[in-house]
């Protein structure tokens, strides 16, 4: 998946965009994926200019932990998730953030130590 511009534009325009407008040095947020929320649709593959996202299948064992509700609910999307391989190279631009229609992401500041 690449880079979608109009997901790119409508996602930086957004009024609680989150982070640090891509100014972060490389690793000091990293991005959070809820499993229990995300879908696997993407719009975060599709809006990362760092490309820090991938898609991916939920591990049996983050699925079976979760409640019943949320596992039918992965299960009903195909137990699509998104996985952050490159999580270091985040520059907190926020855009994932508010990209996400089931806001399954969040940015948390990289502990220091």
């Amino acid at each position: 998946m690449s880079t979608n511009p109009m997901k790119v534009r409508r996602a930086a325009a957004h009024p609680d965009r989150p982070g640090e407008a891509c100014k972060a040095e490389p690793g000091a947020y990293r991005p959070e994926v809820d499993p229990r929320r995300c879908e696997g649709k993407g719009d975060c593959i599709e809006v990362c200019p760092y490309a820090v996202f991938e898609l991916g299948r939920l591990p049996d064992e983050t699925f079976d932990a979760m409640p019943l509700l949320a596992r039918m609910k992965s299960w009903a999307h195909g137990r699509k998730t998104v996985f952050t391989p490159k999580a270091d190279a985040c520059r907190a631009c926020g855009l994932c953030v508010v990209a996400c229609p089931e806001r399954a992401l969040r940015l948390v500041r990289a502990e220091v130590g």
